[in-house]
């Protein structure tokens, strides 16, 4: 079977399309891949089976909507057209179309009206990413406009995927019928994500490594992590806050770090491969998700929170919306959302109570045995599946 997955993303830090393709490829399926390309990047290659073709460039430095969204726009069209003449060529029974943003579905209106069936994956909702990323309220025009986006791109597509399911629920309520909608969270690929040999979680020379790999937005709170940091640096001396990542916050981030005499203390590095991050994440005393609880973040589930416990990691989250409805106390640190004293007092806590920690990730990883890609990866191959002997049988 031929497939086709097309994410505006740099597909080798995207891990919720990386766990698509892998699972296809593995099944035997044939998978070509459209998505973002860095600078220095070819324009074509080959990532776990599938061939990628890297067919726009992209900085992630949009501070203004029209900025991102001719971003988007150029995408689409780029889309649409290596899409129709690979089609044209040999066709494709299925394709797997990831939002943002939700009308890049569109993009394969020639493949679909001459056969081939259409997933749309939403990996954020949208109108409320909006309304968060460039403070815009609910009422406005732009966020209705986007609402009848969504609701439209639903209806094209032949199947619909939503990240967790608070977003299921939402989508069920406004935009598609319950039927042809499920929800499909990030789990963890524990292949590759696994506890290390060595259980120690302090660095060789004695340091407590906090540690947060991901995109860095406004929503995420690193600013919290960074105050924190100046809080607990008398207390926990050894302790420092290593950051992989990129996003419009980096140079605010810095400028932080630099007023608050924070350099020996926390860390910047550059997005890095799964494999090398996964060598990192065995490196560390604790993993940290300081998302804020203010609209879009108390409702996005982070990915590398089942990461961090797949690897024997303790984690300490935010206590948002989305985090309490997956876990309990029973398998990570809360802390209160935005409040650096909060975070500052569970980090020590993490610190001076080992026993507790080993506990928790005991529990986390009973938790990840039973949720997890390998256990899950099935329900989507499935799908896959019966979407395209559907189309068969019609």
């Amino acid at each position: 079977m031929r497939i086709a997955q097309i994410a505006y993303s740099f597909i080798e830090d995207d891990t919720r399309v990386l766990r698509y393709i892998t699972a296809l490829t593995r099944s035997g399926h044939e998978v070509d891949v459209f998505a973002l390309k860095r600078s220095g990047q070819p324009l074509k290659g080959n990532v776990y089976g599938a061939t990628v073709f890297r067919i726009q460039k992209r900085e992630v430095n949009e501070a203004f909507p029209l900025s991102y969204f001719l971003k988007l726009l150029n995408f689409f069209f780029l889309s649409a057209a290596w899409l129709s003449i690979r089609h044209s060529v040999r066709p494709y029974q299925l394709i797997h179309v990831h939002n943002v943003p939700d009308f890049l579905v569109f993009a394969t209106l020639f493949p679909r009206i001459t056969g081939a069936k259409i997933i749309l994956d939403i990996h954020d909702i949208l109108p409320e990413l909006y309304a968060h990323k460039f403070n815009s309220s609910k009422s406005s025009l732009v966020f209705k406009a986007l609402l009848q986006v969504e609701k439209l791109s639903a209806k094209f597509a032949d199947y619909v995927i939503a990240a967790n399911d608070i977003w299921l629920q939402r989508l069920t309520q406004r935009s598609v019928r319950p039927e042809k909608c499920l929800a499909m969270i990030n789990y963890p690929d524990t292949l590759l994500f696994k506890p290390a040999q060595n259980g120690s979680r302090r660095g060789s020379d004695g340091r407590f490594i906090l540690l947060y790999p991901g995109t860095l937005n406004r929503h995420q709170g690193l600013d919290v992590a960074v105050r924190a940091m100046a809080l607990i640096r008398e207390k926990i001396p050894v302790a420092e806050l290593q950051i992989y990542g990129e996003g419009p916050s980096l140079q605010y981030l810095k400028k932080m770090v630099r007023e608050m005499d924070l350099e020996g203390k926390v860390f910047f590095h550059s997005t890095v491969p799964l494999e090398e991050l996964v060598k990192i994440i065995h490196k560390a005393s604790v993993g940290i998700i300081p998302k804020l609880a203010d609209g879009f973040g108390n409702e996005a589930f982070s990915t590398k929170s089942m990461e961090f416990m797949a690897c024997g990691v303790p984690v300490i989250m935010s206590r948002t919306l989305i985090d309490t409805t997956y876990f309990t106390d029973d398998h990570v640190w809360f802390f209160n959302p935005g409040d650096p004293a909060s975070l500052a007092d569970t980090i020590y806590k993490v610190y001076s109570r080992p026993e507790e920690t080993r506990t928790k990730v005991k529990a986390s990883l009973e938790l990840v045995s039973r949720n997890n890609w390998e256990v899950k990866k099935n329900e989507y191959v499935s799908l896959v599946e019966r979407l395209v002997q559907k189309q068969c049988s019609g």
